[in-house]
């Protein structure tokens, strides 16, 4: 039988200003560990340490622009654009704009803060 995720849950955020994380499906919030949904909403300005994950993430982006600083480079991902970033690629994700972004990552298997491992 299909399951209803009532509500999401806020997930503590990294990074220089208060991030929204709002996980729908996971670890926390489901009890799935293959698979994580979240919703992110973060402020002009927002910046995140850099991290190489042991999982594949994918972002879409509904609001704003995400920045995402990978080794050699930088990309600006805009609405109705996503980006993939694969398990063991360095990656850094900030949101520069004055409207800062609202996005949805998926991370496959579940993202885990054990598994991400952000830059000291």
């Amino acid at each position: 039988m299909p399951r209803r995720i009532e509500a999401a849950t806020v997930i503590p955020a990294e990074g220089n200003k208060p991030k929204i994380i709002e996980e729908f499906i996971g670890r926390v919030n489901s009890g799935d560990h293959g698979l994580s949904i979240a919703r992110m909403k973060s402020p002009a300005g927002w910046e995140e340490p850099g991290q190489r994950p042991e999982f594949d993430e994918f972002t879409l982006v509904l609001k704003g622009v995400l920045r995402v600083d990978f080794e050699g480079g930088s990309m600006d991902v805009a609405v109705g654009q996503a980006v993939v970033s694969k398990a063991g690629e360095w990656v850094r994700y900030s949101t520069p704009g004055t409207a800062g972004a609202e996005y949805v990552a998926i991370c496959l298997p579940a993202f885990s803060p054990d598994t991400v491992h952000r830059d000291a």
